[in-house]
């Protein structure tokens, strides 16, 4: 069975923006089983040597396929895809398309947004994050009209069909949902709440406050 290593507990701050829903989103739409195993970031389990072992970087989520441990949220959705043969075209172009646009989400279109959330999580803490914030407002705006143009007559980024590539771009974009640039860029936003409502991410939200501990509706 499959085992997947995600966050058991970790900051409340950061809870809904988590990497390993990513992972956990794949999983519940591909419906294969599995299970996870919960981490305990506040208490160090990422830094241990076993957890250190599987991942030198310390980080989740990391895939366990009956031995075959894989890392990097990017690369387990695609090797999910591949071995069920689901989320990712038949043809080698079209498999093509959507490794394009795996990359595209995690090297162009979370840079800007990453460095955007990380000045709004830390505040005051970041003695020169109100000065960076605007540059950074503007370098997310510009990858984010791409997306936008892009997406003019596709309801999903390599087409017609929900793939792993979207998983990928609709949890990068959640991490500025509450930070007010999403507003500019309506068809961003529709393609958002579309792959949203769909059953598999419900789910997967719904088991992940569970695990976590936390309200219902907290990572929303």
């Amino acid at each position: 069975m499959l085992t997947l290593h995600g966050f058991g507990r970790v900051n409340s701050k950061v809870v809904g923006l988590t990497r390993d829903l990513r992972a956990l989103w794949a999983l519940e739409e591909l419906g294969v089983p599995y299970r996870v195993h919960g981490v305990d970031h506040p208490a160090g389990e990422l830094g241990s040597e076993e957890f250190r072992r599987m991942n030198p970087f310390a980080q989740v989520p990391v895939l366990d396929d009956e031995g075959f441990v894989l890392t990097e949220s990017g690369a387990i959705l695609l090797y999910l895809a591949e071995k069920t043969g689901r989320l990712i075209p038949e043809d080698f172009q079209g498999r093509a398309q959507v490794t394009r646009w795996c990359f595209a989400a995690l090297n162009s279109v979370e840079p800007p947004l990453f460095q955007l959330v990380m000045i709004d999580l830390l505040g005051a803490a970041d003695p020169t994050g109100a000065q960076r914030r605007p540059g950074v407002v503007q370098y997310s705006e510009r990858v984010l009209g791409s997306v936008e143009a892009w997406l003019e007559g596709r309801p999903y980024l390599a087409g017609e069909a929900f793939t792993v590539a979207d998983i990928l771009m609709v949890t990068v974009l959640r991490e500025v949902r509450n930070a007010g640039v999403l507003e500019r860029f309506a068809r961003v936003s529709a393609y958002r709440e579309r792959c949203e409502q769909r059953p598999a991410w419900q789910r997967t939200l719904d088991a992940y406050e569970q695990r976590l501990g936390v309200p219902a509706g907290s990572a929303r």
